[in-house]
């Protein structure tokens, strides 16, 4: 593919303290003549200002904290700069990118480095660089406050996401295609007539009145009610006086949640009496938008743990406990040091990778210490386990549990009766069921809500259990093998716009029933016609292979 220069970046000159250059910065968004993989490209060089150290003065203290950097032979302080920007670019998230290539010219060494977000590769390029003049000029390095705000770039990115980068990196080590559509924010797998565009788990072959429907929570409630399936009872209230005569009617406790709603926001469960219940209507109408009415479900609580049930293409995949967040006293700290303490831990550095999400500190949090007679400051005696919300919502600190292994069939059975109503490729239930190894026909199970778009990295890195590969679930829905994602691509150095009328006729008269796209610098055709042609040559092969009828592309 042509390359594009990355957005405002002109050539990077030295400063005269400087004892390394780095300029010609571009990005590739697809394979190139560099690597096989998106890539950011640039040069490297020395500039005479100052003469560089020994390659052991920059290894050891990187090889502190890259351990991989060691046993290796490095022979210039390109090949090492190589090599450090390499590690460093998967942000210590253990990410995917660990293509590169190193190729000396006479006056500098052209580096490529495989990239996903651009802007984060880049950054990565210039921190090291500072990491390496910093050590040249014997200046305390600053690249953990750095690599901190790179970090941070990378989350707030379209693939920071832990659902979109597990698919994506599902899809690179299955070697199907994909590309970020900027201008309809989607992610695109595959090329032409056989690609699919998507969001999380949401994809253009998705029912859109099925995913609305899911978020409707009462009608859906009472949809799966005519069929049988294990609702609890309650009502849609739109006041505060309603809400506490349905709960009163109903019997505490009870639970309380917004009609549109997602991620529990707003969700307050066993609620066993009128001040507990007054508080939680009021979280309930802090999660409702202004322009939208009030309704909120008041209805039983079923008792037992909280679980997710996952259904692809109509078929169930796996089940996860999820716990509240908890901590468990030593005999010496607060509560909050203990909280802050375990949002430190590695399981807790809330990247696309790590199975544990920070623990919330909020109002909620301290309304859960209170009803176990504990404030953010009590000193816990050793061993006791307090909890932290009542709401076992994992973007809040909770815990995951693998709980694929244990379910009763009959209740895999219940989630694949459910699924087929719903023309949804990923559907979440949520369930509260003392376990899931008795049958749901024993009554102790009750079906929470329905999700269209569920989060699935709980299930490929729980907390406790073992991995369940739901990506390669999804993505063989669509792409039982990588071949099925891809159409035949001829590509020129050179060719004019004539020679790809001829191929087209040719192809066409042995093919008439395909769709052919084609592009050269003087024109854009399917089949015979003439299209129009951007500006961008990147945009064009783009657009062509968003293409839904494209079977070739020339």
């Amino acid at each position: 593919m042509v390359s594009e220069v990355i957005p405002q970046i002109p050539r990077i000159n030295a400063r005269e303290s400087d004892a390394f250059d780095i300029f010609n910065l571009r990005h590739f968004v697809g394979p190139n003549p560099h690597l096989d993989v998106a890539a950011v490209v640039f040069d490297f060089a020395t500039t005479g200002y100052l003469q560089p150290l020994a390659l052991s003065r920059y290894l050891d203290p990187m090889s502190d904290r890259y351990p991989q950097l060691r046993g290796k032979t490095y022979f210039s302080p390109a090949h090492l700069f190589a090599h450090v920007v390499s590690e460093a670019n998967r942000l210590e998230m253990d990410l995917h990118l660990d293509h590169g290539s190193i190729k000396p010219h006479r006056d500098y060494v052209r580096i490529a480095i495989q990239t996903l977000h651009a802007r984060t590769t880049r950054a990565i390029i210039f921190a090291v660089w500072d990491w390496f003049e910093a050590i040249t000029q014997g200046e305390p390095p600053q690249f953990d406050t750095a690599l901190a705000q790179i970090q941070q770039l990378f989350r707030d990115s379209v693939y920071g996401g832990p659902t979109m980068y597990a698919l994506i990196r599902a899809a690179y080590e299955k070697g199907i295609p994909t590309s970020f559509l900027w201008d309809e924010a989607l992610l695109q797998y595959g090329y032409g007539r056989h690609h699919v565009r998507g969001v999380s788990t949401t994809f253009d072959r998705d029912s859109n009145l099925d995913s609305a429907f899911t978020t409707r929570k009462d009608d859906c409630k009472r949809f799966l009610n005519s069929f049988g399936f294990p609702v609890p009872q309650g009502e849609v209230v739109g006041s505060w006086e309603a809400a506490l005569e349905t709960a009163e009617e109903l019997g505490y406790p009870v639970v309380i949640k917004p009609v549109m709603g997602h991620k529990g926001i707003g969700v307050t469960t066993n609620i066993s009496h009128e001040q507990d219940l007054e508080f939680a209507w009021q979280k309930a109408m802090e999660s409702i938008p202004e322009e939208q009415p009030i309704r909120v479900i008041v209805e039983q609580y079923f008792w037992g743990s909280d679980f997710r049930l996952l259904c692809v293409d109509g078929k169930f995949v796996a089940a996860t406990e999820r716990r509240p967040a908890s901590v468990v006293g030593d005999g010496g700290s607060r509560v909050i040091e203990l909280v802050e303490r375990e949002n430190q831990t590695l399981e807790r550095l809330d990247t696309p990778t790590s199975p544990l999400g920070k623990i919330v500190i909020d109002e909620q949090m301290d309304r859960c210490l209170q009803e176990q007679g504990i404030s953010r400051d009590t000193v816990l005696e050793k061993g006791r386990r307090v909890w932290l919300r009542r709401v076992a919502n994992l973007s809040a600190g909770g815990i995951s549990l693998d709980a694929t292994r244990t379910i009763h069939p009959e209740n895999m059975i219940l989630a694949q009766d459910i699924a087929q109503h719903f023309q949804l490729t990923c559907l979440g239930i949520d369930v509260i069921a003392p376990d899931l190894s008795t049958s749901w026909r024993e009554g102790r199970l009750g079906i929470i809500e329905i999700n269209a778009a569920p989060g699935i990295f709980m299930h490929l890195r729980p907390a406790i259990g073992e991995s369940v590969d739901v990506p390669s679930a999804i993505l063989n829905t669509f792409f039982p093998s990588a071949k099925q994602s891809r159409i035949p691509i001829l590509s020129f150095n050179a060719i004019s716009l004539a020679d790809l009328q001829e191929i087209i006729d040719q192809v066409l008269y042995r093919r008439p029933e395909w769709t052919i796209g084609a592009v050269c610098r003087e024109g854009l055709l399917i089949n015979r016609a003439m299209k129009i042609l951007h500006e961008n040559y990147n945009r064009n092969l783009q657009n062509l292979l968003r293409n839904p009828k494209l079977d070739l592309l020339i």
